[in-house]
């Protein structure tokens, strides 16, 4: 489980950036590279956009500034060594602030005289095609209007995203020169008595935009069908809002602190900034993103109203520095799920027959579906797939803490650098897994538990529970992940929804039938049994007795759960 690093497919990026610099080495092995494993990322504090101006007065990037970055470039040169990074698999690129210094050209051959590295410098259109293939890489699907707020500009496409195959607009981005620091800037000059006026002007730049894009027919109906248009997020600006969003949310404290894959709907996406007096305070908010707050929200302000009617707003990670990654990987690998990839590298040998086991004891939805089906997100064939491929991954660990350690594995253990997962699967996941080891956690660990249990809710986490202790069952028969040949079928499994009759009251029921024909592996049949009717029971149910869950009937080998 897991595979041995090879620096042959190490690639290190440097991201020149308005308000910072991105450095990071990733492994782009076959295996994992759809979620681009970084093994070394840091972040040089230098703002080449702030750099060029003295009193609202453009100025060449002073020497001083210069110099910063040499040796920030010398110090990761160093590292990549230290790495065993190929000298060729080493690029440097540059955006917008870099591109339109005064005195760009000397800045970028002192850096190519000092450390061998020529720099790429990104035109606009590039700049916003591969700003849109990192939030791409951000997700396992995307459909809707994809934005991305730097220092300096901000740029705006459409795009589908599905199985590796990439769609934007043909026009495509579109940029605005309000960028974080730049409109900061604006708004300073124009004063308070010119903000009607420059939000005036901003939204109707916006829907001029929404109409040159030319948006796909199927993206209208859909956004029409859902609700709104989704929209994706990314930049540092738009990263900054969503962690005051993430600190504003009604689950307390959040419990993913990974901005990546966070998402709210409109009416949280505009909150009284007025009201939040302290945004330096706020988790991953430096000094500097504070001091832009005020700009991001006059420019959400604008761009909401400017669209419609908006769904879902999505937050996403990947930028330059994850574009230029995904945009290298081969069509096989960018079709992979990210969840999927994320898992495999633990997957047991059997990983076919256990998962069509674990399959056979989740109940199927109901023509039409009920309120009490089990949620499509924990029946995908992505999400037991992925279960399946991690199920033994805790099995060395002290029994003490394997449901402990399962819990965090999404947010702060195995998986917890994962590229690409949403909320939902990193929730549900770690609910899940908690429940395939017992689910028996110290008070260090219950309020973590609770706090993903609301955020995934009550209906989502008792199902969790259940497909957990299923999946428990099946780990305690094949401890190994080895199903021999021709055991698959010796299990069997047939769940079915049924009604028990109470004083004046039918309750429904989920029926388990439990049955092996393998030798030796009847006590673990009757444990697997045994462990889903406790779910069954309403001191498990969430929110206690009379919270939500559903009784379990379980029957093994004829014996009566």
């Amino acid at each position: 489980m897991g595979h041995q690093r090879d620096p042959e497919h190490y690639q290190a990026l440097v991201d020149m950036g308005s308000n910072g610099i991105r450095v990071s080495i990733s492994d782009l092995s076959p295996h994992g590279a759809r979620v681009m494993p970084t093994i070394y990322q840091d972040r040089y504090g230098i703002s080449v956009f702030d750099a060029q101006y003295e009193s609202g007065r453009k100025v060449p990037i002073p020497q001083a500034v210069v110099n910063d970055v040499l040796d920030g470039l010398l110090r990761f040169q160093r590292t990549c060594e230290d790495f065993q990074v190929r000298g060729d698999r080493v690029r440097v690129v540059a955006t917008e602030a870099t591109r339109n210094a005064l005195n760009s050209e000397d800045f970028r051959q002192q850096i190519e005289d000092r450390t061998g590295w020529r720099v790429e410098m990104l035109a606009k259109e590039e700049e916003g095609r591969i700003g849109a293939m990192g939030v791409a890489s951000s997700f396992g699907s995307i459909k809707g209007l994809v934005m991305d707020l730097g220092g300096g500009s901000m740029q705006m496409t459409w795009m589908i995203s599905a199985d590796g195959e990439i769609k934007t607009s043909p026009k495509g981005a579109v940029s605005f020169p309000y960028g974080a620091a730049a409109l900061m800037m604006r708004l300073g000059e124009v004063g308070i008595q010119g903000h009607d006026t420059l939000r005036d002007e901003m939204a109707k730049n916006f829907e001029r935009a929404l109409g040159e894009l030319d948006f796909p027919e199927s993206l209208l109906r859909d956004a029409e069908e859902e609700g709104g248009l989704a929209l994706y997020l990314s930049g540092g600006g738009f990263r900054g809002w969503g962690y005051i969003l993430m600190s504003l949310h009604s689950v307390k404290p959040y419990p993913i602190p990974i901005i990546n894959g966070f998402r709210v709907t409109e009416s949280s996406f505009l909150p009284n900034i007025e009201e939040y007096s302290d945004p330096a305070s706020t988790f991953r908010i430096s000094s500097r993103r504070a001091s832009q707050v005020p700009a991001v929200s006059f420019l959400i302000k604008a761009l909401t109203q400017s669209i419609p009617s908006i769904s879902y707003i999505h937050f996403a990670q990947g930028g330059i520095r994850e574009g230029l990654l995904f945009s290298s990987l081969p069509a096989s690998i960018r079709s992979q799920h990210p969840l999927i990839a994320a898992t495999q590298s633990y997957a047991p040998s059997s990983t076919g027959p256990l998962l069509r086991i674990l399959e056979a004891s989740i109940p199927k939805s109901r023509t039409p579906p009920t309120s009490a089906d089990p949620p499509s997100s924990l029946r995908s064939p992505v999400f037991l797939r992925s279960l399946i491929h991690i199920l033994y991954a805790h099995a060395s660990f002290p029994k003490d803490i394997r449901a402990a350690a399962a819990l965090r594995s999404t947010t702060a253990g195995l998986l917890g650098d994962a590229h690409g997962l949403s909320h939902e699967d990193r929730a549900l996941l770690a609910l899940v897994l908690c429940e395939r080891w017992g689910g028996e956690l110290s008070r260090t660990d219950e309020g973590f538990l609770s706090q993903l249990q609301a955020l995934a809710g009550p209906r989502a986490s008792w199902w969790a529970k259940y497909i957990g202790r299923s999946a428990g069952g099946i780990g305690e028969m094949f401890p190994a992940g080895v199903v021999r040949e021709g055991e698959a079928e010796l299990v069997r499994v047939d769940v079915r929804w049924g009604e028990e009759e109470k004083t004046a009251v039918v309750e429904e029921t989920v029926d388990v039938l439990l049955s092996t024909a393998i030798d030796g592996l009847e006590a673990a049949a009757l444990e697997w049994g045994e462990g889903i009717r406790k779910v069954g029971k309403k001191k498990s149910f969430i929110g206690g007795r009379e919270g939500w869950g559903i009784k379990v009937r379980s029957i093994v080998e004829g014996l009566e759960g």
